[in-house]
């Protein structure tokens, strides 16, 4: 078996302290020992395709490891998907066993699973599916886990990662921080989220830091919303050196600070990534204290392909590609990457290993960083034949603070128009005016011309947004074509225009 996270494990010193839970609190020993134990058990039950599905936590990280200590098959299970999305995942993949701390509503919701045991070392309980299709050939060797993602649809997609590109990834991100001397990580983000399972677990474990852990509602940290009192109060109370954000958890940082907050002085690195971020958030996030870096990656790319350092730092870009990764911009102006990437899609006959073709509009400049444009798929042409990615402009509009959600179109239309969700008690001249200082920071052909409000804002729940923060465009633009096909009349009513 290739090297693991597990190996270095076994080379730190057993009296340091390794996970914090706020309930369990365990030594670098203590996990070497659970991990082991739990190893033998899963073994002995011949746990070979296993879900994961728990709150955040010491018990979720253990058992991460046991998964990967008896080479099972690791599914982890994202606590945002809707029961179809969990349904689809389990018969997907074919899954025989589950390990979860919600054992009650997972059987009622998912009955042809039955209860096979509890953990002594992480108090999970294991699910055995009563019946199974068995179907082990659409497995390829070395696979350690598989992602799904939701993506721009409803049925989740199974991304099957090889341990050894997982272990890439994560000895590049040992590598690229190894001289800030991190010995406290944060996570942030779900542990079922690959960003934080390997950036924010391996590699931490692999350091000899401690990770502080806390269930997500705890942290005022959800899919339905964010709660930055919460947020505020994790992180003053656990004093990291090491956080990963996406960007709307970064936004509200930066709010934070506005108001009066006052980041950590224990702060070291801050990534942030999963979507695009206006280089005037990150200015400012830098001028508050924040030592925040971009990065860039995919999960077909086992998470992180590049990164922002202290050393090597263009803070407009995503950073230049890490170690084990070889990045490339074709004809199309798409971003390629080699290296450590998936061995396909479960169950795709079509999938092909090797070069993964993003779907991300890049440059890369003279000095190797990489630069993201936005979605090929989400270009549009304008009437006055400008090609425009609608992120550019939605990052500049998300940087005013009076505007937390945009969405930009102009498909064949002389000029973009946006559809606006205002942060609380914005008013319409505010917005109006934080648009217009976006539109300076614009070239003209790019600039908004009107806008309106969401009629609703895009979340999870009304299928406006996928599970990691994105827009879904072609639901939001057939949801609202009337909406913004007024935008471009002559009677603009309730609507706004930017003169």
């Amino acid at each position: 078996m290739p090297a693991t996270v597990l190996d270095a494990l076994r080379r730190i010193e057993a009296t340091l302290p390794a996970i914090d839970d706020g309930t369990l609190r365990l030594s670098y020993g203590d996990v070497q020992r659970s991990v082991t134990a739990e190893r033998r058990w899963l073994q002995s039950m011949q746990v070979r395709r296993c879900a994961l599905l728990a709150e955040n936590g010491a018990r979720w990280i253990l058992s991460d490891l046991a998964l990967l200590a008896c080479e099972a098959v690791n599914v982890p299970l994202p606590p945002s998907f809707t029961r179809e999305q969990m349904a689809h995942v389990l018969d997907d993949a074919d899954l025989e066993w589950a390990l979860t701390d919600r054992a009650e509503i997972f059987l009622s919701e998912h009955p042809t699973f039955a209860y096979a045991g509890v953990s002594h070392q992480t108090g999970l309980a294991l699910l055995r599916r009563k019946r199974s299709r068995g179907n082990v050939g659409q497995w390829a060797a070395g696979i350690s886990k598989v992602t799904y993602t939701s993506g721009s649809t409803g049925a989740p997609k199974g991304v099957c990662l090889p341990q050894t590109a997982v272990q890439s990834v994560t000895d590049s991100l040992v590598a690229a921080t190894a001289g800030l001397g991190i010995q406290t990580h944060l996570c942030l983000l779900p542990l079922a989220t690959l960003l934080e399972n390997i950036a924010g677990v391996y590699v931490p474990l692999t350091m000899g830091a401690k990770i502080v852990v806390r269930p997500c509602h705890s942290l005022g940290v959800g899919y339905g919303g964010l709660n930055v009192s919460l947020l505020l109060q994790a992180i003053d109370s656990s004093s990291p050196e090491s956080m990963i954000l996406v960007p709307e958890l970064l936004r509200a940082l930066v709010y934070a600070v506005r108001s009066g907050w006052r980041s950590p002085a224990s702060l070291k690195f801050i990534a942030v990534g999963g979507g695009a971020v206006a280089p005037a958030l990150l200015q400012e996030a830098r001028h508050a204290g924040l030592p925040v870096f971009q990065g860039y990656g995919l999960s077909e790319c086992a998470s992180v392909v590049c990164l922002n350092t202290a050393q090597h730092d263009k803070p407009e870009s995503v950073g230049r590609p890490l170690p084990h990764a070889t990045v490339r911009i074709d004809n199309n102006g798409e971003i390629c990457v080699s290296g450590a990437t998936m061995a396909g899609y479960l169950n795709d006959s079509q999938r092909k290993e090797g070069e993964v073709r993003t779907g991300d509009l890049g440059e890369i400049d003279s000095d190797g960083f990489v630069f993201v444009r936005g979605r090929l798929k989400n270009m549009f042409i304008t009437s006055m034949g400008r090609n425009i990615t609608p992120e550019w402009l939605e990052s500049e509009l998300i940087s005013e603070p009076v505007i937390a959600q945009a969405m930009v179109c102009g498909e064949a239309r002389p000029h973009p128009v946006a559809l606006i969700g205002a942060s609380a008690n914005a008013s319409e001249d505010a917005i109006t005016q934080a648009i217009g200082r976006a539109n300076a920071r614009l070239p003209e052909y790019a600039r908004i011309r009107s806008w309106v409000f969401f009629p609703e804002a895009p979340t999870l729940a009304n299928g406006l947004m996928t599970a990691n923060g994105r827009l879904r465009r072609a639901e939001i633009a057939a949801r609202f074509h009337q909406l913004i096909e007024s935008l471009y009349g002559q009677a603009m009513g309730a609507l706004h225009a930017i003169s």
